[in-house]
């Protein structure tokens, strides 16, 4: 073969194409290489960059591109972890969260300052500004744990949350610093930080879920939306660094404000988390790497003195932090690694803090040198320290994160067997296929990987256009799907009667749960629900969900769920239940439950150990079923929790159900529920010879028992 140019290969390269090439082959090739060597792949993206960097082969220069990739990837990491918290958790521990991050920023403040002024012979200024170079820390171990499923656990949550108030505290303390060594720090100095501050808090906080509301439930294209979460995120970084402080806390409130809006199983976050780990996060690692020069080990004396007195004292200070914060929430040892690992790392704010001192001139030489706030003895000692501090930090949270993941699997393995979760998706209608997928991946169980079914029935085998038509659904169906990494099983069956249908492939294929849709422009009918019952309920005893999209049930601030009477004492009550409590986990919304007394008091129980965000109203009469209208707001779904006649839960005014929604809801999402219940001749794949799933459940313990063993598995 001829090739009409030669490429040069001169280096550092200066072809984009060969760049972007390069850069590549380091993302593939190093988690490939280093999982033969149990290396964090995040560490060897490190060692890969300060290889090809401009201190190593030259291979690359560390120039405007990667640097501009590099701070996206930053901003990235810092984004996930907003987006990703668990609202509820965080909440619960925001104490706990406060208490870790004065801890993580207090011990290492006063071992640095200690540190700059008797160790090192640094001044004041200069001492504290170091110190709060041991007090930040960047969420580098975050992708690990993410990728090991363990970002719910408490110690993530109440380091991640300690990060945000350290990263915080450590860039303030960075604006003071080199406001006082410029002779600029007033009391207009201190007017302008807090109002702008408080401005900025506010903007995130209150306008940025607004926004993304809005955007959201107007536009459904995957392109746009994907494109539209940057600009939030770009946003709210550059509102921070107008305030006064780092892009990176602003990237961080961007996520808690979108928190809500995009499901742990959406497709959207998919795109986010694989975008974000395929390439911006990798650049950013590289970046890092690129300034890391191995010749000042050999050169300078000084610096690796410094180096290495940074690298101890700053490791040292985390890992107290960490072990008080074991000792005082009483976490496991696996716990304590987890936050060490996220709060070791030192990258993000200690590289800002340094470039910042370094480039500060506080005063002249008598030969006329400059005299900066942080030498460059500092500046490679940062940088060695980095390396350092990530390495350390990759490795223990891969450890404390393997052993925590092991131990769920090992639990999750003990559970209920028999009763493995399918969920069966009669599809149809294309226009409420998305959400009626979306439905049943935020209710199903995190685990549950591939049970989602999706069925179309057709009358006539002979029909090539229906049939081909049914085909071209249940595609559309696994494809919307496989957006949200779960596995869609496709079922075509040929069937005079739909009902027949839909009841022999729930016996056919031991089904759990039925999600069924209504067409948005078309109203509930009595008949409906009467065929419903009679043909589907009768036959098969599973928990059914009839579900009417009004808008992307991401975009719902908040469910209300209206529980009937002695609801608590049925079969179906812990199933429905832990499938309801999974909306809030994996959405951030609320639920809001209108039941008597003696349910609620079950709820509470439960929510005080599966903690989401929930509020309880006393509802006991179901002739003022109307009454809770007044309640509904325009982004709110309803969900009604219904009975089979006759059966304890049962009220006459269920009857109504259809005309009411029809009349006072129509601008509402809304979810119909059928329990398991007594006295169905067919119970499908429950096992009868469980007393403790079959007895009429009385007493507070007796339900706790079954619930608890339903909600382990989440």
């Amino acid at each position: 073969m001829i090739f009409l140019n030669i490429v040069d290969l001169a280096l550092p390269l200066t072809n984009p194409v060969l760049k972007f090439l390069v850069i590549l082959v380091i993302i593939l090739a190093a988690p490939i290489f280093l999982n033969k060597f149990k290396i964090p792949h995040i560490l060897g993206l490190i060692i890969a960059g300060a290889v090809i960097g401009p201190n190593g082969f030259n291979v690359l220069l560390r120039d405007s591109s990667i640097i501009l990739s590099g701070t996206a990837g930053l901003l990235y990491i810092m984004f996930l972890a907003g987006l990703e918290i668990d609202i509820a958790e965080f909440k619960k521990n925001s104490k706990k969260s406060l208490i870790f991050g004065l801890y993580t920023f207090t011990i290492p403040m006063v071992l640095g300052i200690i540190t700059g002024l008797y160790l090192l012979n640094f001044s004041v200024l200069t001492s504290v500004l170091l110190a709060s170079m041991f007090a930040s820390h960047t969420l580098i171990a975050y992708p690990i744990l993410s990728k090991l499923g363990v970002t719910k656990n408490r110690a993530v949550n109440i380091a991640v949350g300690g990060t945000m108030i350290t990263d915080t505290l450590a860039l303030l303390v960075l604006a003071v610093i080199v406001g006082m060594s410029t002779g600029e720090v007033n009391s207009i100095f201190w007017t302008k930080l807090s109002i702008s501050i408080v401005a900025f808090v506010l903007t995130i906080a209150l306008i940025f879920p607004i926004i993304g509301r809005w955007f959201l439930k107007r536009y459904e294209d995957n392109v746009s939306q994907y494109i539209f979460v940057l600009v939030m995120v770009f946003l709210g970084a550059v509102l921070a660094e107008a305030a006064g402080i780092e892009a990176i806390i602003g990237a961080f409130f961007a996520g808690l404000a979108l928190n809500r809006l995009i499901p742990a199983t959406s497709p959207l976050m998919n795109r986010i988390e694989f975008v974000g780990n395929a390439v911006f996060i990798p650049f950013f690692l590289i970046g890092v790497g690129m300034l890391i020069d191995y010749r000042v080990f050999f050169q300078d004396f000084e610096t690796i003195k410094v180096a290495a007195i940074m690298t101890i004292v700053a490791t040292f200070a985390k890992y107290m932090a960490a072990l008080l914060a074991q000792k005082t929430f009483r976490f496991s040892a696996d716990e304590r690694r987890l936050i060490f690992g996220l709060s070791n790392a030192q990258a993000a704010a200690t590289l800002a803090a340094v470039l910042v001192g370094y480039n500060v001139i506080i005063g002249e030489t008598a030969g006329g040198e400059p005299i900066r706030l942080l030498n460059e003895a500092v500046l490679n000692g940062t940088i060695i320290m980095i390396l350092i501090t990530c390495t350390i930090a990759s490795f223990v949270a891969q450890k404390g994160g393997k052993n925590i993941s092991l131990q769920v699997s090992s639990d999750t393995d003990g559970d209920i067997t028999e009763n493995r979760e399918r969920i069966l998706i009669p599809v149809n209608n294309p226009e409420t296929i998305e959400e009626l997928i979306n439905l049943s991946t935020i209710i199903k169980s995190k685990e549950n990987k591939n049970g989602l079914y999706a069925l179309n029935i057709l009358s006539n085998e002979k029909d090539n256009e229906s049939s081909s038509k049914a085909k071209k659904i249940l595609e559309r169906a696994v494809f919307t799907a496989s957006a949200t990494d779960t596995q869609l099983n496709q079922l075509l069956r040929y069937d005079i009667n739909i009902t027949n249908g839909i009841t022999g492939v729930i016996k056919e294929q031991n089904i759990t749960d039925l999600v069924m849709g209504l067409h948005l422009s078309k109203n509930i009918s009595e008949s409906f629900l009467g065929k419903l019952t009679d043909d589907i309920l009768s036959k098969c005893n599973i928990t059914t969900f009839v579900y009417k999209p009004y808008q992307p049930i991401s975009t719902i601030r908040k469910h209300i769920i209206i529980v009937p009477p002695n609801a608590e004492k049925e079969i179906g009550f812990p199933f429905w239940l832990s499938k309801i409590w999974n909306i809030p986990k994996n959405t951030g919304s609320k639920l809001v439950f209108y039941a008597d007394e003696a349910t609620i008091k079950i709820i509470r129980e439960i929510k005080s150990k599966h903690p989401i965000e929930a509020d309880f109203q006393i509802f006991k009469d179901w002739n003022e079923f109307l009454i809770i209208s007044r309640d509904i707001k325009n982004d709110d779904n309803l969900i009604v929790v219904l009975s089979r006649i006759h059966k304890p839960s049962y009220h006459e005014i269920m009857a109504n159900i259809p005309q009411y929604l029809n009349k006072f809801f129509q601008t509402n999402s809304y979810i119909l529920i059928y329990p398991m219940q007594f006295g169905v001749t067919d119970y499908g794949t429950i096992d009868l010879n469980n007393p403790s799933l079959l007895e009429p459940i009385e007493r507070l313990d007796e339900i706790g028992k079954n619930i608890t063993k339903l909600f382990k598995r989440k």
